[in-house]
């Protein structure tokens, strides 16, 4: 018998404190008597979520977790401590999320998305870490709008996300402008799904409907500046990114769009409002 297990096993014999049920194997547990079903007797099967208490020893509880083994999942911080923090997920011993697990420090009353693992003490807690639990058979198709929960940065990749709360995806660096953070859920479209059924998204809407929407952005930030960008489409990304929160080619687009409705023109490596 191993924590985070689900068994149905048969009462063997009772005590003051409660029952003790046993395997085919002959392995016992004990189920305190607060928890034993009313009426119950000896030779009874029960079903039992095994789980380690306080003291270290594997127990059994007649109640479900709010999260199974490896599941993912949204649970409430109750408290922070030394070692981590402590999550409420249905059962009387709360579950822990070391820090070593966390992908960026939580808070108490929030929640936060996590899954249910087996520590190398055989102890059962929680981690942020939760891309090796998603799942990949996601019943979204190419254009499909979708909710995603950002659980991961990438300098490199991009935002993993997790469709759902549930499906494995991700939203490809360029295709993730603006600033994001682990927990933010964002409103995002589904651009294809991969042979191994995982989600390629964008937060951005197709190019010809992005475009309107990116040009209407500078229009304001031109405006910011009194109606003269102190630069042009020439200008590093860096800078870009920084003002508007676009890719270089996003910019070019939504600049030569506005010089075409003669809202801005370009001169003396600035653009000003017309």
């Amino acid at each position: 018998m191993k924590p985070g297990e689900i068994r149905t096993l048969t009462i063997d014999r009772s005590k003051e404190f409660g029952v003790y049920l046993t395997d085919e194997q002959g392995d016992s547990v004990l189920l305190p008597k607060k928890e034993v079903p009313s009426g119950a007797k000896i030779g009874d099967k029960v079903e039992v979520f095994l789980y380690k208490d306080s003291s270290d020893r594997l127990i059994a509880t007649v109640k479900r977790p709010l999260l199974l083994l490896h599941q993912v999942g949204l649970l409430k911080v109750t408290q922070t401590g030394k070692i981590g923090a402590f999550l409420d997920w249905g059962l009387p011993k709360e579950l822990l999320l070391p820090f070593h697990e966390q992908t960026r420090r939580v808070k108490p009353s929030e929640e936060v998305l996590v899954a249910p693992y087996v520590d190398k003490t055989g102890r059962l807690a929680a981690t942020m870490n939760v891309y090796p639990y998603l799942e990949q058979d996601a019943p979204y198709q190419k254009d499909a709008k979708v909710k995603a929960r950002i659980y991961e940065t990438s300098d490199n990749f991009g935002l993993f996300a997790a469709v759902d709360d549930r499906y494995s995806a991700l939203i490809p660096k360029q295709e993730a402008q603006g600033s994001w953070r682990i927990g933010d859920v964002v409103e995002a479209r589904v651009t294809s799904v991969r042979p191994d059924g995982k989600l390629n998204l964008s937060v951005r809407e197709k190019a010809y409907l992005q475009m309107e929407k990116d040009a209407d952005g500078i229009l304001k930030v031109i405006g910011e500046y009194e109606g003269v960008l102190p630069f042009d489409d020439r200008v590093s990304p860096e800078i870009i990114q920084r003002e508007f929160g676009l890719s270089k080619n996003a910019f070019k687009r939504a600049v030569g769009h506005l010089m075409k409705e003669g809202k801005v023109e370009i001169r003396d490596r600035r653009i000003y409002l017309l």
